[in-house]
């Protein structure tokens, strides 16, 4: 049961052409989003479509594939865990965010 724990699944579509750095020691590093959508329909029989965005993060291999093969509009699966991000900016105001470490990656579609 230890291997369920943090652990997110989604597909959807690249919101963005990921953002690719490379640090110190040559690692790579990708940051993209991430859109999914939930088709439903409401009380009036009307079709709602909500759309989530997922800030995504992936590291070394994955960034490199990342790079080579995703980006804006692709629909692709990830495999990753939640992250939690507390920080003060520079006017001193209490900031965070939530992001995905992605672990894997599945190309879908053309």
């Amino acid at each position: 049961m230890n291997a369920l724990r943090n652990k997110v699944q989604l597909i959807g579509h690249v919101g963005q052409e990921p953002e690719i750095k490379i640090l110190d020691g040559g690692k790579k590093l990708a940051k993209f989003t991430l859109a999914t959508n939930e088709v439903y329909y409401n009380d009036r029989k009307e079709k709602v479509t909500d759309t989530q965005w997922h800030q995504l993060t992936a590291w070394g291999k994955t960034a490199e594939v990342i790079e080579g093969f995703v980006n804006k509009g692709k629909e692709i699966m990830i495999e990753g865990k939640l992250t939690y991000r507390h920080w003060e900016d520079k006017n001193g105001e209490k900031r965070s965010s939530t992001e995905i470490v992605v672990s894997e990656l599945l190309l879908m579609g053309k």
